[in-house]
């Protein structure tokens, strides 16, 4: 692998950067306060084109690899925008794999192009409240009724619930104790968000307040077989398939914000001054800023073997879940170490980092905890004895 980019990839950076100039902090510290969803940028980032980056170009997209989608969304990320700038779009972007991957031609055909114009807005519902990580227990169920399947459950957590038109769900189609993996029965669907069967609460929450996050109950919503994706039964095994790649994505989002909150610390310690000199001249100023800096790069540079990895077919499980931890953990240190630099005006929501450092916690969580990467590191990779 080499670290130089091809044209195409700093022509997409440049692009990318020239929307963000347009949507400073200020705009999201106020779709923060506003609880409003960013759909000026959403817009502007459609019609660059962008939410297409990885569909194939029959259906309308660009066909590139996952290497050019984390060079786009960690620079939305890093501009100021953050968590919930690349959550706004990243969804539309990576939240379709399972129907480009597996889904059957009429439904590409169907659904790809309005999403890749911006059209179409689709959420993701897999966490229940009763099942968290152990994605097996789940039980919204989903019954045959004739041509159509019911689905009836609650999930909860599930991000642009109310700007959607349809969620891409998975189900218990075949009870956990009629199969003979646990891993089997469930089976995905792009299903309509249909008000008449569907209820949306938002969730009140720390951070990343212009995306809801929500609960959704369902109730014998009505859904076409011809909507379900792939084969009956195989959704969780679909699901498995995007896993390293979304790790991969965060790692380079967590990078991006990161590296927003250190740049904004640093201007911050080389202008403010007490008694009489710049705090940036303090060493305890300087280590911790320097320590992060340090921690960001080293991983960019495990996210980018991950990505490279991936674009090249080969195995990258192991590169995926570390770079997801040591991203995760150095953007929000990064983020703490914003806040404490700025001292008394870094909890002012005035300079932005307090906004950093909200939406930088939940990476540690999302799209799993750091205690499951650290369980897989030593399985895995250690070769220790399986913990749970």
């Amino acid at each position: 692998m080499h670290f130089d980019l091809t044209p195409d990839q700093q022509a997409i950076i440049d692009a990318v950067d020239a929307i963000t100039r347009k949507f400073p902090d200020q705009y999201w510290m106020e779709k923060d306060r506003a609880h409003e969803f960013p759909w000026e940028f959403y817009r502007e980032f459609a019609e660059a084109g962008f939410l297409g980056m990885i569909i194939p170009e029959e259906y309308g997209g660009s066909g590139l690899g996952l290497t050019e989608a984390c060079l786009a969304l960690q620079r939305v990320s890093q501009s100021g925008a953050a968590h919930a700038g690349v959550t706004s779009v990243h969804i539309s972007i990576f939240g379709i794999t399972p129907v480009v991957k597996f889904g059957s031609e009429a439904m590409r055909q169907k659904y790809l192009p309005p999403l890749v114009a911006g059209d179409l807005h689709i959420c993701f519902g897999v966490t229940e409240p009763d099942a968290g990580t152990d994605t097996t227990r789940i039980t919204t169920r989903a019954v045959r009724d004739g041509d159509d399947y019911l689905i009836s459950g609650k999930k909860v957590w599930t991000s642009k619930a109310q700007e959607s038109s349809k969620v891409l769900i998975l189900t218990r189609t075949t009870p956990i104790e009629q199969c003979k993996k646990k891993t089997e029965g469930m089976t995905l669907f792009l299903a309509d968000l249909d008000p008449a069967s569907v209820t949306i609460r938002p969730i009140p929450k720390m951070g990343r307040e212009a995306i809801s996050s929500c609960e959704v109950f369902y109730d014998n919503l009505r859904v076409p077989a011809s909507d379900m994706v792939g084969e009956e039964g195989r959704g969780f095994h679909y699901l498995l398939d995007g896993l390293n790649a979304e790790r991969i994505v965060v790692a380079f989002e967590a990078i991006g914000l990161g590296r927003r909150a250190l740049e904004r610390a640093i201007n911050y310690a080389n202008e403010r001054v007490v008694f009489g000199r710049p705090i940036g001249k303090n060493q305890g100023v300087q280590f911790p800023l320097a320590d992060s800096h340090a921690k960001l790069e080293a991983a960019q540079l495990l996210a980018d073997r991950a990505v490279w990895l991936y674009d090249n077919g080969q195995p990258c499980g192991d590169e995926a879940n570390m770079a997801k931890l040591l991203a995760t953990e150095a953007a929000f240190e990064a983020a703490d170490r914003a806040v404490q630099t700025h001292g008394g005006y870094g909890y002012a929501a005035e300079y932005h980092v307090e906004r950093y450092f909200r939406e930088a916690r939940v990476w540690r969580i999302t799209p799993l905890a750091q205690n499951f990467i650290l369980a897989y590191i030593a399985e895995k990779i250690l070769g220790l004895p399986r913990s749970y």
